[in-house]
C-alpha cells in the first residue's frame, strides 16, 4: 500500500519468477518454483515457533480467507495452490475464534513448512513499509501548492492500472495535468508528495481539521528508478550511509537539484480517496485491511495472497542495530513492484512517527518459510545464480502532524489499494 522508495529492484536484474508448471495429480498439488531451492522442514525446526502469538497470525489469516472464499471455481482450477488455500480457509472459518494454542495447532494440522532459498543466495531478503502522514489542504494556496492527483473516474471505473502513459514525472510536475480537475488535495512539500507515492498510501491532515485517507489506484506505467543511486554515484552519500533521510536532507538543502533528482524517476502514482477512518488500517492488494506486524507484501507473480509465511531474522527494531529477533508468522496480503523474487517480502508496520523510523531501517536477510497446505507439494530449482543484488535504502522519516500523532489502530474494509512501487 498500501503496495516503498527503491521499490523496483527489477532494473538490477533480479530475474526471479515462478514457472507456470503447475500440475494437480489426484493425491496432491505440485508447485514448482523457478530460481529457488525448496526444503521441506518441520515446525520443530522453526526457532521461536512456540513463542509466537499464532492467534494474531490466525486472525490475520481469517481476513485473507474472506477474500479467498469469494474466489470462483475457475480461479481455483487455474491456480491449484489457491484451491488448496480455499479448502484450508473453509476449515479456518468453521474453527472460528481460536486461542494461541489452538491457533498454533490449526497451522500445524493444515500446513507443511517449506523453506524457500533463492538462487545464488542463502536467505530471503526483507524490508518494511508504512503509511505516510502529511499536512494538506483541499484548495491551493501559497502554503499548499503541490497537487496530489486522482486518476480519471472513467479509468477507475474500468479498473485500469495505467493512466497517462505518455506523461512522465517531469511533464506532470510541470503542469501537464492542469485544468483536468484531477487534484484531490494540495500539500506543502513536493518531497512529501514524492514519498507518499513511494509508499502508496497516505494520511492527509487537512487544514479544515478533517483527515483524508488516500490509497494508490494507478500509475503512468513508466519504470521506477531508485534515485538514491545517483547520490551514491556522485559520491554525495556512501552506499553504507544511504537512507531515505539522506535523500530528504539532500532534496531539502538543494531544492533545484532535488527536483531534478526526483524527476529521474519517471514513474508517477495516482491516488483515490477511501472511506477509511483514522482508526482503520490501509487496504492491501488482496482487498483486506492490513495488520501491522502481521501483513506483508510479496511477489504476486510467485505467491498467492493468503499464504502464511514464517520469518526468522534480526531487525533494527529496538535500536538502529539489527539485534531484535523477529520470529513471527505473517500473511501475504499485498504486493509491490520492487518486491521481486521467491524469498522477497516487505513487512507492513502501520503508521506513526516511531513506526516510520522502524520500517525505514529494515533491510535485512533472514529465513523465508512458506506454510504450504498439506495437500500441496512444492519443489524448486536454482536455474541461475543471482548475486550482488543491491539492498534498497531505508524509507524516510515522515512529516508528522500533531493531530495525526494521536490517531492509531483500526481495520474496516474499503477499496483495495494496489501497492505502490
Amino acid at each position: 500500500m498500501p503496495e516503498t522508495l527503491f521499490r523496483t529492484l527489477t532494473r538490477f536484474g533480479f530475474g526471479l519468477a515462478i514457472t507456470a508448471a503447475v500440475v494437480a495429480p489426484a493425491s496432491a498439488t505440485n508447485v514448482h518454483l523457478r530460481n529457488a531451492r525448496t526444503e521441506a522442514i518441520s515446525f520443530a525446526d522453526l526457532a521461536g515457533w512456540k513463542d509466537d502469538d499464532q492467534k494474531a497470525a490466525f486472525d490475520t489469516f481469517l481476513k485473507s480467507c474472506g477474500a479467498i472464499l469469494n474466489g470462483t471455481r475457475a480461479m481455483r482450477a487455474a491456480r491449484p495452490f489457491y484451491g488448496a488455500l480455499f479448502k484450508v480457509c473453509e476449515r479456518a472459518v468453521l474453527a472460528g475464534n481460536l486461542d494461541r494454542d489452538r491457533a498454533r495447532a490449526f497451522f500445524e494440522d493444515n500446513f507443511q513448512p517449506m523453506r524457500v532459498i533463492p538462487a545464488g543466495q542463502t536467505q530471503g531478503f526483507f524490508t518494511g513499509y508504512y503509511e505516510t502522514e502529511v499536512d494538506g489542504s483541499r484548495f491551493p494556496s501559497d502554503e499548499y501548492s503541490i497537487p496530489v492527483y486522482a486518476a480519471p473516474a472513467e479509468t477507475v471505473r474500468k479498473r485500469q492500472s495505467k493512466v497517462f502513459a505518455d506523461l512522465d514525472r517531469t511533464r506532470i510536475e510541470d503542469g501537464a495535468l492542469a485544468g483536468k480537475s484531477l487534484e484531490i488535495c494540495y500539500v506543502k512539500n513536493p518531497i512529501d508528495a514524492f514519498f507518499a507515492q513511494i509508499q502508496g498510501s497516505t494520511r492527509v491532515k487537512l487544514d479544515s481539521g478533517k483527515l483524508l485517507r488516500l490509497n494508490y489506484v494507478a500509475s503512468n506505467g513508466m519504470p521506477y528508478t531508485p534515485v538514491g543511486k545517483f547520490l551514491i554515484d556522485r559520491g554525495i552519500v556512501s552506499k553504507e550511509e544511504m537512507s531515505m533521510d539522506k535523500i530528504r536532507e539532500f532534496m531539502e538543502a538543494n531544492p533545484e537539484e532535488g527536483k531534478a533528482l526526483r524527476q529521474k524517476n519517471r514513474s508517477f502514482v495516482f491516488f483515490r480517496e477511501t472511506p477509511l477512518s483514522a482508526h482503520d488500517e490501509c487496504i492491501g492488494a488482496q482487498g483486506v485491511p492490513l495488520t501491522p506486524g502481521r501483513s506483508l507484501a510479496v511477489d504476486k507473480k510467485i505467491h498467492i495472497y493468503g499464504t502464511p509465511i514464517w520469518i526468522d531474522a534480526e531487525f533494527p527494531i529496538e535500536s538502529e542495530k539489527p539485534q531484535t529477533e523477529f520470529r513471527r508468522l505473517l500473511v501475504a496480503q499485498d504486493t509491490g513492484s520492487a518486491i521481486v523474487g521467491p524469498a522477497r517480502a516487505d513487512i507492513y508496520f502501520g503508521h506513526g512517527e516511531e513506526i516510520s523510523h522502524i520500517a525505514g531501517r529494515i533491510k535485512q536477510n533472514g529465513k523465508f518459510v512458506m506454510l504450504v497446505p498439506q495437500s500441496t507439494a512444492v519443489s524448486g530449482s536454482a536455474v541461475a545464480a543471482v548475486t550482488n543484488i543491491p539492498l534498497p535504502p531505508p524509507r524516510p522519516k515522515m512529516v508528522i502532524t500533531a493531530a495525526a500523532r494521536s490517531n492509531t489502530t483500526g481495520s474496516v474494509p474499503a477499496q483495495p489499494a494496489k501497492r505502490r512501487h
